[in-house]
Protein backbone atom coordinates (compact mmCIF):
# COMPACT_ATOMS: atom_id res chain seq x y z
CA UNK A 1 0.00 0.00 0.00
CA UNK A 2 1.32 3.54 -0.89
CA UNK A 3 1.81 5.65 1.68
CA UNK A 4 -0.23 8.94 1.96
CA UNK A 5 1.77 12.08 2.37
CA UNK A 6 0.13 14.53 4.31
CA UNK A 7 1.08 18.48 3.46
CA UNK A 8 2.65 19.69 6.49
CA UNK A 9 1.12 23.46 6.77
CA UNK A 10 3.90 26.46 6.46
CA UNK A 11 3.94 28.39 9.67
CA UNK A 12 6.12 31.20 10.32
CA UNK A 13 7.76 31.30 13.78
CA UNK A 14 7.89 34.24 15.52
CA UNK A 15 11.54 34.93 15.49
CA UNK A 16 11.78 34.44 11.61
CA UNK A 17 8.94 37.28 11.83
CA UNK A 18 10.73 39.85 13.44
CA UNK A 19 13.85 38.84 10.72
CA UNK A 20 11.71 39.60 7.66
CA UNK A 21 10.26 42.62 8.93
CA UNK A 22 13.62 43.91 9.82
CA UNK A 23 15.23 43.12 6.26
CA UNK A 24 11.80 44.28 4.56
CA UNK A 25 12.38 47.30 6.60
CA UNK A 26 15.73 47.92 5.17
CA UNK A 27 15.30 47.02 1.78
CA UNK A 28 12.07 49.54 1.83
CA UNK A 29 13.94 51.88 3.13
CA UNK A 30 16.72 52.18 0.00
CA UNK A 31 13.71 51.89 -2.43
CA UNK A 32 11.55 54.67 -1.30
CA UNK A 33 14.90 56.60 -0.61
CA UNK A 34 15.96 55.75 -3.90
CA UNK A 35 12.55 57.55 -5.45
CA UNK A 36 13.19 60.39 -3.18
CA UNK A 37 9.41 59.95 -0.75
CA UNK A 38 9.07 62.75 1.50
CA UNK A 39 6.23 64.55 3.40
CA UNK A 40 5.92 67.53 5.15
CA UNK A 41 4.41 68.85 8.05
CA UNK A 42 3.52 71.95 10.23
CA UNK A 43 4.22 72.99 13.88
CA UNK A 44 4.09 75.72 15.90
CA UNK A 45 6.65 78.27 16.88
CA UNK A 46 5.73 78.54 20.96
CA UNK A 47 6.80 82.04 20.71
CA UNK A 48 6.22 83.55 17.79
CA UNK A 49 3.39 81.12 17.02
CA UNK A 50 4.25 80.93 13.30
CA UNK A 51 3.52 77.57 11.46
CA UNK A 52 6.60 76.20 10.46
CA UNK A 53 7.18 73.72 7.39
CA UNK A 54 9.21 70.72 8.60
CA UNK A 55 10.27 68.05 5.59
CA UNK A 56 10.32 64.65 6.57
CA UNK A 57 12.74 62.15 4.40
CA UNK A 58 13.54 58.92 4.25
CA UNK A 59 16.54 57.60 5.48
CA UNK A 60 18.31 54.90 3.24
CA UNK A 61 19.83 51.78 5.33
CA UNK A 62 20.44 49.57 2.10
CA UNK A 63 23.89 50.99 2.00
CA UNK A 64 27.10 50.81 3.79
CA UNK A 65 26.12 53.65 6.67
CA UNK A 66 23.35 51.42 7.52
CA UNK A 67 24.81 48.54 7.75
CA UNK A 68 27.26 50.49 10.17
CA UNK A 69 24.26 51.59 11.67
CA UNK A 70 22.98 48.44 12.26
CA UNK A 71 26.50 46.60 13.61
CA UNK A 72 27.69 49.88 15.95
CA UNK A 73 24.08 50.40 17.41
CA UNK A 74 22.45 46.82 17.66
CA UNK A 75 24.14 45.71 21.17
CA UNK A 76 23.62 49.33 22.98
CA UNK A 77 20.03 49.53 21.67
CA UNK A 78 19.13 46.06 23.14
CA UNK A 79 20.85 46.93 26.43
CA UNK A 80 18.76 50.11 26.99
CA UNK A 81 15.50 48.69 25.69
CA UNK A 82 13.32 49.56 28.62
CA UNK A 83 11.17 46.74 28.00
CA UNK A 84 14.16 44.11 29.27
CA UNK A 85 15.53 45.63 31.84
CA UNK A 86 11.89 46.56 33.94
CA UNK A 87 10.24 43.18 32.41
CA UNK A 88 13.24 41.37 34.68
CA UNK A 89 12.73 43.60 37.44
CA UNK A 90 8.78 43.08 37.55
CA UNK A 91 9.05 39.35 37.29
CA UNK A 92 11.01 38.66 40.42
CA UNK A 93 8.07 40.69 42.05
CA UNK A 94 5.55 38.78 40.23
CA UNK A 95 7.46 35.18 41.11
CA UNK A 96 7.72 35.62 44.74
CA UNK A 97 3.90 36.50 44.81
CA UNK A 98 3.17 33.29 42.95
CA UNK A 99 5.79 30.65 44.25
CA UNK A 100 5.03 31.32 47.30
CA UNK A 101 1.40 31.00 46.93
CA UNK A 102 0.03 34.72 47.66
CA UNK A 103 -1.48 35.39 44.13
CA UNK A 104 -3.19 32.14 44.14
CA UNK A 105 -4.55 32.52 47.68
CA UNK A 106 -5.70 36.00 46.59
CA UNK A 107 -7.39 35.13 43.31
CA UNK A 108 -9.10 32.27 45.10
CA UNK A 109 -10.81 34.52 47.76
CA UNK A 110 -11.84 37.65 45.45
CA UNK A 111 -13.06 35.27 42.82
CA UNK A 112 -14.31 32.34 44.19
CA UNK A 113 -17.39 33.47 44.37
CA UNK A 114 -17.83 35.67 41.10
CA UNK A 115 -19.28 34.63 38.03
CA UNK A 116 -16.24 34.67 34.77
CA UNK A 117 -17.61 37.48 32.86
CA UNK A 118 -17.24 39.40 36.10
CA UNK A 119 -14.23 38.77 37.03
CA UNK A 120 -12.89 39.59 33.01
CA UNK A 121 -14.57 42.82 33.50
CA UNK A 122 -12.97 43.89 36.81
CA UNK A 123 -10.05 42.73 35.41
CA UNK A 124 -10.22 44.61 31.87
CA UNK A 125 -11.21 47.69 33.44
CA UNK A 126 -8.46 47.56 35.94
CA UNK A 127 -6.14 47.10 33.01
CA UNK A 128 -7.97 50.15 31.21
CA UNK A 129 -7.93 52.87 34.33
CA UNK A 130 -4.39 51.74 34.81
CA UNK A 131 -3.54 53.84 31.72
CA UNK A 132 -2.20 56.86 34.70
CA UNK A 133 0.95 54.37 35.36
CA UNK A 134 1.98 54.61 31.25
CA UNK A 135 3.50 51.80 29.61
CA UNK A 136 4.75 50.11 33.05
CA UNK A 137 1.22 48.51 33.07
CA UNK A 138 1.92 46.24 30.20
CA UNK A 139 4.97 44.64 32.26
CA UNK A 140 2.14 44.04 35.58
CA UNK A 141 -1.09 43.13 34.28
CA UNK A 142 -0.12 40.69 31.19
CA UNK A 143 1.66 38.23 33.62
CA UNK A 144 -0.75 38.74 36.52
CA UNK A 145 -3.52 38.39 33.88
CA UNK A 146 -2.08 35.29 32.52
CA UNK A 147 -2.15 33.82 36.67
CA UNK A 148 -5.15 35.09 36.86
CA UNK A 149 -7.10 32.71 34.61
CA UNK A 150 -4.91 29.85 35.56
CA UNK A 151 -5.44 29.66 39.09
CA UNK A 152 -9.27 30.32 37.84
CA UNK A 153 -8.78 27.01 35.35
CA UNK A 154 -8.89 28.60 32.59
CA UNK A 155 -6.84 28.97 29.64
CA UNK A 156 -4.04 31.70 30.58
CA UNK A 157 -4.08 32.97 27.05
CA UNK A 158 -7.52 34.19 27.38
CA UNK A 159 -6.07 36.85 30.08
CA UNK A 160 -2.63 37.91 28.27
CA UNK A 161 -5.12 38.26 25.77
CA UNK A 162 -7.87 40.48 27.43
CA UNK A 163 -5.51 42.46 28.98
CA UNK A 164 -3.03 43.31 25.85
CA UNK A 165 -5.98 44.56 24.57
CA UNK A 166 -7.28 46.36 27.42
CA UNK A 167 -3.82 47.67 28.09
CA UNK A 168 -3.45 49.04 24.56
CA UNK A 169 -6.90 49.92 23.38
CA UNK A 170 -7.66 51.84 27.07
CA UNK A 171 -4.23 53.57 26.68
CA UNK A 172 -5.49 56.84 25.63
CA UNK A 173 -8.86 56.66 27.74
CA UNK A 174 -8.84 57.57 31.08
CA UNK A 175 -11.43 59.65 33.38
CA UNK A 176 -8.23 60.86 35.27
CA UNK A 177 -6.51 63.77 33.65
CA UNK A 178 -2.97 61.28 32.64
CA UNK A 179 0.55 62.89 32.09
CA UNK A 180 0.16 62.05 28.39
CA UNK A 181 -3.00 64.19 27.77
CA UNK A 182 -0.94 67.16 29.38
CA UNK A 183 1.77 66.72 27.27
CA UNK A 184 -0.71 66.25 24.58
CA UNK A 185 -2.80 69.15 26.14
CA UNK A 186 0.32 71.47 25.41
CA UNK A 187 0.42 71.27 21.86
CA UNK A 188 -3.04 71.23 21.71
CA UNK A 189 -3.12 74.77 23.44
CA UNK A 190 -0.23 75.92 21.31
CA UNK A 191 -2.18 75.00 17.69
CA UNK A 192 -4.94 76.84 18.85
CA UNK A 193 -3.43 79.84 19.80
CA UNK A 194 -2.48 80.25 15.91
CA UNK A 195 -5.98 80.98 15.75
CA UNK A 196 -7.18 82.57 18.73
CA UNK A 197 -4.05 83.16 21.27
CA UNK A 198 -6.39 84.16 24.25
CA UNK A 199 -7.47 80.53 24.14
CA UNK A 200 -8.10 78.14 27.32
CA UNK A 201 -8.10 74.76 27.99
CA UNK A 202 -8.84 72.78 31.25
CA UNK A 203 -7.77 69.74 32.75
CA UNK A 204 -11.28 68.62 33.23
CA UNK A 205 -12.23 69.33 29.59
CA UNK A 206 -12.71 65.78 28.66
CA UNK A 207 -13.66 63.83 31.94
CA UNK A 208 -17.66 63.25 30.45
CA UNK A 209 -16.54 61.86 27.80
CA UNK A 210 -13.60 59.82 28.49
CA UNK A 211 -15.78 58.61 31.54
CA UNK A 212 -18.64 57.33 28.65
CA UNK A 213 -15.45 55.84 26.45
CA UNK A 214 -13.76 54.02 29.51
CA UNK A 215 -17.34 51.74 30.51
CA UNK A 216 -18.14 50.99 26.56
CA UNK A 217 -14.34 49.56 26.03
CA UNK A 218 -14.57 47.71 28.92
CA UNK A 219 -17.82 46.03 28.07
CA UNK A 220 -16.82 45.83 24.70
CA UNK A 221 -13.81 44.06 25.68
CA UNK A 222 -15.63 41.83 28.14
CA UNK A 223 -17.90 40.21 25.71
CA UNK A 224 -15.33 39.90 22.92
CA UNK A 225 -13.25 37.58 25.07
CA UNK A 226 -15.36 35.81 26.72
CA UNK A 227 -17.68 35.36 23.63
CA UNK A 228 -15.42 35.30 20.86
CA UNK A 229 -11.73 34.84 22.28
CA UNK A 230 -12.20 32.11 24.45
CA UNK A 231 -14.26 30.30 21.33
CA UNK A 232 -11.07 30.71 19.11
CA UNK A 233 -8.65 29.07 21.74
CA UNK A 234 -7.91 25.60 22.05
CA UNK A 235 -8.66 23.86 25.51
CA UNK A 236 -6.31 24.20 27.62
CA UNK A 237 -5.08 20.66 29.74
CA UNK A 238 -5.03 21.34 33.38
CA UNK A 239 -3.67 17.95 35.67
CA UNK A 240 -5.85 16.45 37.94
CA UNK A 241 -3.92 17.72 40.51
CA UNK A 242 -4.42 21.40 39.19
CA UNK A 243 -7.95 20.89 38.94
CA UNK A 244 -8.83 19.85 42.66
CA UNK A 245 -11.06 22.96 44.14
CA UNK A 246 -9.32 25.81 45.61
CA UNK A 247 -10.02 25.74 49.81
CA UNK A 248 -8.15 28.78 51.92
CA UNK A 249 -6.98 27.21 55.01
CA UNK A 250 -6.19 29.03 58.60
CA UNK A 251 -2.69 29.39 57.95
CA UNK A 252 -3.31 31.13 54.19
CA UNK A 253 -5.50 33.06 55.99
CA UNK A 254 -3.55 33.93 58.45
CA UNK A 255 -0.25 34.81 55.50
CA UNK A 256 -2.89 37.15 54.12
CA UNK A 257 -3.09 39.10 56.63
CA UNK A 258 0.91 39.51 57.14
CA UNK A 259 0.88 39.99 53.44
CA UNK A 260 -1.64 43.10 53.68
CA UNK A 261 -0.31 44.58 56.85
CA UNK A 262 3.00 44.63 56.10
CA UNK A 263 1.91 46.44 52.21
CA UNK A 264 -0.37 48.60 53.98
CA UNK A 265 2.49 50.02 56.41
CA UNK A 266 4.62 49.85 53.00
CA UNK A 267 1.92 51.90 50.92
CA UNK A 268 1.14 54.20 53.69
CA UNK A 269 4.74 55.40 53.88
CA UNK A 270 4.85 55.74 50.31
CA UNK A 271 1.56 57.71 50.08
CA UNK A 272 2.85 60.29 52.44
CA UNK A 273 6.04 60.65 50.16
CA UNK A 274 3.93 61.83 47.42
CA UNK A 275 1.72 63.95 49.31
CA UNK A 276 2.78 68.03 48.90
CA UNK A 277 2.58 70.23 51.56
CA UNK A 278 2.74 67.89 54.99
CA UNK A 279 5.78 68.02 56.83
CA UNK A 280 8.63 65.90 55.28
CA UNK A 281 6.37 65.05 52.27
CA UNK A 282 6.64 65.80 48.85
CA UNK A 283 10.11 64.52 48.21
CA UNK A 284 9.10 62.29 45.52
CA UNK A 285 7.53 64.59 43.45
CA UNK A 286 8.83 67.24 40.95
CA UNK A 287 7.58 70.46 42.37
CA UNK A 288 8.76 71.96 39.42
CA UNK A 289 5.20 71.05 37.57
CA UNK A 290 2.36 72.75 37.38
CA UNK A 291 -0.73 69.81 37.45
CA UNK A 292 -0.30 66.89 40.04
CA UNK A 293 0.15 64.09 37.60
CA UNK A 294 2.87 66.11 36.04
CA UNK A 295 4.46 65.78 39.40
CA UNK A 296 4.30 63.05 39.81
CA UNK A 297 5.13 61.16 36.18
CA UNK A 298 7.51 64.14 34.91
CA UNK A 299 11.13 63.26 33.57
CA UNK A 300 12.83 64.74 36.56
CA UNK A 301 10.14 63.27 38.90
CA UNK A 302 11.71 60.35 41.59
CA UNK A 303 8.24 58.74 41.46
CA UNK A 304 7.82 58.14 37.76
CA UNK A 305 12.07 57.10 37.84
CA UNK A 306 11.63 54.57 40.56
CA UNK A 307 7.90 53.39 39.67
CA UNK A 308 9.43 50.07 38.66
CA UNK A 309 11.44 49.27 41.72
CA UNK A 310 8.56 50.69 44.17
CA UNK A 311 5.79 48.21 42.74
CA UNK A 312 8.66 45.20 42.56
CA UNK A 313 9.22 45.90 46.15
CA UNK A 314 5.55 46.04 46.87
CA UNK A 315 5.38 42.66 45.33
CA UNK A 316 8.28 41.30 47.13
CA UNK A 317 6.91 42.32 50.53
CA UNK A 318 3.23 40.83 49.29
CA UNK A 319 5.00 37.72 48.49
CA UNK A 320 7.72 37.54 51.41
CA UNK A 321 5.17 37.88 54.43
CA UNK A 322 2.81 35.47 52.94
CA UNK A 323 5.64 33.19 52.32
CA UNK A 324 6.58 33.55 56.20
CA UNK A 325 2.84 33.44 57.24
CA UNK A 326 2.10 29.89 55.63
CA UNK A 327 6.02 28.83 56.02
CA UNK A 328 6.60 28.57 52.32
CA UNK A 329 9.61 30.46 52.81
CA UNK A 330 11.06 29.38 55.96
CA UNK A 331 14.94 30.86 55.01
CA UNK A 332 16.72 33.13 53.00
CA UNK A 333 17.06 30.23 50.67
CA UNK A 334 13.74 29.62 50.11
CA UNK A 335 13.28 33.61 49.89
CA UNK A 336 16.17 33.71 46.96
CA UNK A 337 14.94 30.65 45.15
CA UNK A 338 11.36 32.23 44.88
CA UNK A 339 12.86 35.40 43.20
CA UNK A 340 13.73 33.38 40.13
CA UNK A 341 10.82 31.47 39.72
CA UNK A 342 9.47 33.73 37.24
CA UNK A 343 12.47 34.04 34.98
CA UNK A 344 13.15 30.32 34.48
CA UNK A 345 12.85 29.32 30.36
CA UNK A 346 12.79 32.73 29.19
CA UNK A 347 15.63 32.07 26.75
CA UNK A 348 13.23 32.17 24.08
CA UNK A 349 11.60 35.38 25.50
CA UNK A 350 14.81 37.05 25.27
CA UNK A 351 15.73 36.60 22.05
CA UNK A 352 12.13 37.78 21.31
CA UNK A 353 12.81 40.82 23.09
CA UNK A 354 16.27 41.19 21.24
CA UNK A 355 14.82 40.70 17.79
CA UNK A 356 11.75 43.28 18.17
CA UNK A 357 14.59 46.19 19.79
CA UNK A 358 16.43 45.23 16.61
CA UNK A 359 13.27 45.93 14.71
CA UNK A 360 11.52 48.98 16.13
CA UNK A 361 15.45 50.27 16.22
CA UNK A 362 15.88 50.15 12.19
CA UNK A 363 12.72 50.96 11.29
CA UNK A 364 12.67 54.24 13.63
CA UNK A 365 16.31 54.54 11.81
CA UNK A 366 14.42 54.73 8.34
CA UNK A 367 12.29 57.77 9.42
CA UNK A 368 9.46 55.72 7.10
CA UNK A 369 6.99 56.28 10.28
CA UNK A 370 7.74 59.61 10.58
CA UNK A 371 7.43 60.53 6.24
CA UNK A 372 3.49 58.19 6.63
CA UNK A 373 2.58 60.57 9.86
CA UNK A 374 3.84 63.90 7.53
CA UNK A 375 1.74 62.69 4.28
CA UNK A 376 -1.44 61.95 6.55
CA UNK A 377 -1.09 65.93 8.20
CA UNK A 378 -0.65 66.88 4.12
CA UNK A 379 -3.67 65.16 3.33
CA UNK A 380 -6.22 66.99 6.22
CA UNK A 381 -4.34 69.97 5.95
CA UNK A 382 -5.24 69.96 1.64
CA UNK A 383 -8.64 68.50 2.44
CA UNK A 384 -11.50 70.14 1.49
CA UNK A 385 -14.06 68.31 4.50
CA UNK A 386 -16.07 69.75 6.89
CA UNK A 387 -17.84 68.50 9.75
CA UNK A 388 -18.28 64.83 10.07
CA UNK A 389 -16.42 63.87 7.00
CA UNK A 390 -13.53 65.58 8.77
CA UNK A 391 -14.01 64.00 11.94
CA UNK A 392 -13.93 60.19 10.13
CA UNK A 393 -10.86 61.38 8.08
CA UNK A 394 -8.68 62.58 11.02
CA UNK A 395 -9.88 59.55 12.94
CA UNK A 396 -9.04 56.77 10.17
CA UNK A 397 -5.65 59.03 8.88
CA UNK A 398 -4.50 59.07 12.88
CA UNK A 399 -5.30 55.42 13.27
CA UNK A 400 -3.11 54.53 10.10
CA UNK A 401 -0.45 56.25 11.50
CA UNK A 402 -0.64 55.00 15.10
CA UNK A 403 0.60 51.58 13.33
CA UNK A 404 4.04 52.98 12.32
CA UNK A 405 4.52 55.44 14.96
CA UNK A 406 2.88 54.54 18.45
CA UNK A 407 4.78 56.75 20.37
CA UNK A 408 1.41 59.22 20.91
CA UNK A 409 3.08 62.33 21.63
CA UNK A 410 5.47 62.17 18.51
CA UNK A 411 2.08 61.93 16.46
CA UNK A 412 0.54 64.58 18.31
CA UNK A 413 3.28 66.79 18.02
CA UNK A 414 3.29 66.25 14.18
CA UNK A 415 0.06 66.26 13.63
CA UNK A 416 -1.50 69.36 15.73
CA UNK A 417 -0.30 72.11 13.95
CA UNK A 418 -2.36 70.52 11.21
CA UNK A 419 -5.40 68.99 12.95
CA UNK A 420 -6.60 71.58 15.53
CA UNK A 421 -6.49 74.75 12.69
CA UNK A 422 -8.45 72.54 10.32
CA UNK A 423 -10.71 71.92 12.98
CA UNK A 424 -11.01 75.02 14.46
CA UNK A 425 -12.26 76.53 10.82
CA UNK A 426 -14.58 73.71 11.03
CA UNK A 427 -15.83 75.54 14.28
CA UNK A 428 -14.83 72.48 16.19
CA UNK A 429 -12.95 72.91 19.56
CA UNK A 430 -9.49 72.48 19.96
CA UNK A 431 -10.42 69.25 22.83
CA UNK A 432 -12.57 67.69 20.64
CA UNK A 433 -9.43 67.51 18.09
CA UNK A 434 -7.59 65.84 20.82
CA UNK A 435 -10.19 63.45 22.05
CA UNK A 436 -10.57 62.33 17.91
CA UNK A 437 -6.72 61.94 17.95
CA UNK A 438 -6.90 59.56 21.02
CA UNK A 439 -10.13 57.65 20.31
CA UNK A 440 -8.41 56.89 17.24
CA UNK A 441 -4.88 55.69 17.87
CA UNK A 442 -6.39 53.93 20.67
CA UNK A 443 -8.21 51.67 18.09
CA UNK A 444 -5.43 50.45 16.25
CA UNK A 445 -2.63 50.48 19.27
CA UNK A 446 -2.98 46.43 19.84
CA UNK A 447 -2.11 45.44 16.54
CA UNK A 448 0.97 47.17 15.64
CA UNK A 449 4.15 44.96 16.20
CA UNK A 450 5.92 48.89 16.16
CA UNK A 451 4.60 48.90 20.00
CA UNK A 452 7.71 48.11 22.11
CA UNK A 453 4.99 45.84 24.59
CA UNK A 454 3.98 43.95 21.82
CA UNK A 455 6.43 41.47 21.93
CA UNK A 456 6.13 40.91 25.73
CA UNK A 457 2.34 40.14 24.52
CA UNK A 458 3.67 37.57 21.93
CA UNK A 459 6.14 36.16 24.70
CA UNK A 460 3.85 35.12 27.22
CA UNK A 461 1.58 33.73 24.39
CA UNK A 462 4.01 31.82 23.73
CA UNK A 463 4.97 31.16 27.09
CA UNK A 464 1.74 29.75 28.25
CA UNK A 465 1.65 27.83 24.57
CA UNK A 466 0.85 24.06 24.78
CA UNK A 467 0.13 22.80 21.35
CA UNK A 468 3.56 21.85 19.23
CA UNK A 469 3.51 24.71 16.91
CA UNK A 470 4.69 27.84 17.71
CA UNK A 471 2.26 31.24 18.16
CA UNK A 472 3.03 33.11 14.86
CA UNK A 473 3.09 36.82 14.62
CA UNK A 474 -0.19 37.09 12.94
CA UNK A 475 -2.17 34.67 14.81
CA UNK A 476 -1.45 37.28 17.26
CA UNK A 477 -2.66 40.30 15.89
CA UNK A 478 -5.67 38.02 14.64
CA UNK A 479 -7.05 37.67 18.11
CA UNK A 480 -6.60 40.98 18.46
CA UNK A 481 -8.29 42.52 15.27
CA UNK A 482 -12.26 41.86 16.90
CA UNK A 483 -11.19 44.51 19.46
CA UNK A 484 -10.20 46.84 17.22
CA UNK A 485 -12.98 46.75 14.84
CA UNK A 486 -15.63 46.79 17.50
CA UNK A 487 -14.37 49.61 19.31
CA UNK A 488 -13.26 51.72 16.68
CA UNK A 489 -16.87 51.59 15.39
CA UNK A 490 -17.99 52.26 18.61
CA UNK A 491 -15.87 55.18 19.15
CA UNK A 492 -16.94 56.36 15.50
CA UNK A 493 -20.02 56.43 16.96
CA UNK A 494 -19.75 58.52 19.98
CA UNK A 495 -17.77 61.19 18.62
CA UNK A 496 -20.61 61.54 15.74
CA UNK A 497 -22.80 61.45 18.71
CA UNK A 498 -21.21 64.07 20.57
CA UNK A 499 -21.05 66.01 17.58
CA UNK A 500 -24.20 65.91 16.41
CA UNK A 501 -25.98 66.56 19.53
CA UNK A 502 -23.64 68.73 20.91
CA UNK A 503 -23.05 66.91 24.32
CA UNK A 504 -20.34 68.53 26.80
CA UNK A 505 -17.50 66.69 26.82
CA UNK A 506 -16.40 67.94 29.98
CA UNK A 507 -16.91 70.47 32.73
CA UNK A 508 -17.57 74.03 30.13
CA UNK A 509 -16.38 72.07 27.19
CA UNK A 510 -18.52 71.42 24.00
CA UNK A 511 -17.13 69.55 20.73
CA UNK A 512 -17.67 72.67 18.75
CA UNK A 513 -17.28 76.39 19.54
CA UNK A 514 -21.06 77.56 18.52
Amino acid sequence: MKRIKRKTKFELHPLMAYVLLIAFSIILSGILRLIDVQATYTTVNNITLELNPITEVIKSLFNLSGVKYIFTNTVSNFANFTVLSNLIILLMGISIMDKSGFLQTAITLTTKRLKKKTVTFIFVLLCVLSSIFGNLSYLIFIPIGALLFYYGKRNPAIGIIAAFAALSCGSAINVIFTSSDSELLNYTLLASHTLNPNYIISHLAFVFIMAVAVLLVTYIITIVTENIIVRKLPKYEFSETELEEDIVTKDEKKGMIYACTSAGIYLLIFIYSIIPGLPLSGALLDNSQTYYIDKLFSVNAFFNNGSVFVITLLFIILGLFYGIGVKTIRNHKDFCDNLGHSLDGIGNMLVMIFLASLFISIFKQTNIGNVIVASVAEIIDNTTFTGLPLIILVFFGVALCNLFVPSSTLKWYMLSGTVVPVMMRSVMTPEFAQIVFRFAETTTMNITPMLAYFIVYLAFLEKYNQRDKKVRLIESIRYQMPYTIIIGLTLIVILILWYVVGIPLGINTLPTMR
